[in-house]
């Protein structure tokens, strides 16, 4: 029997420019960002927390680029790495330990982090709700479902879970989490 000849190979730069390229979100403006809207009592909380992160000689109330993600954790909220760097402008590795943020730019990032948080995917629910699916069937007991949302996290009333469950339910008590979160996510 005569030998194979060698499949040609194929150009692997071709076959991924191939694929559309995901959409990027856009960098954060600062000039364009909205006014302003947190409250009074909430900025001066914003504020005392942004006076603890606050390095210079002679509280200037600045911060070093490299600790804004630290103080935006710390005033609950979760962004990236990749986030903070893009409302910083993408600064270079040298100037996050140089340059200083004032409270004021500070303020405008942090509100366009909270306002642009990432809704997550079908996949991201569904590889959640996987976990309280203890026999590997696709369903989750929706009386356990019903506990979790109501006792951790963003907790939800009662009324809440009610309405958010009806009819998801079959006649053992579970509820098929990919169907549920398909019906959650069309609205």
């Amino acid at each position: 029997m005569a030998p194979k000849k060698p499949e040609p190979k194929k150009d692997a730069a071709a076959a991924v420019s191939a694929e559309p390229e995901p959409a990027k979100e856009p960098d954060f403006d600062l000039q364009s960002s909205s006014k302003i809207e947190f409250g009074a009592k909430q900025t001066e909380e914003f504020q005392e927390a942004f006076q603890l992160f606050d390095r210079t000689p002679d509280s200037q109330l600045k911060i070093f680029l490299s600790q804004c993600g630290d103080v935006m954790r710390a005033l609950g909220q979760n962004p990236t790495n990749a986030e903070v760097l893009r409302v910083l402008g993408r600064p270079k590795a040298e100037d996050m330990d140089s340059k200083l943020l004032d409270f004021e730019t500070f303020l405008a990032m942090l509100q366009h982090v909270a306002q642009s948080k990432d809704k997550g995917t079908y996949e991201d629910f569904v590889e959640g709700l996987r976990v309280f699916d203890k026999e590997g069937n696709g369903t989750v007991m929706g009386a356990e479902l019903r506990h979790t949302l109501v006792t951790l996290g963003d907790r939800m009333s009662e009324a809440e879970v009610d309405q958010l469950l009806a009819g998801e339910e079959d006649a053992n008590g579970c509820i098929n989490y990919e169907a549920f979160v398909r019906n959650i996510m069309a609205g």
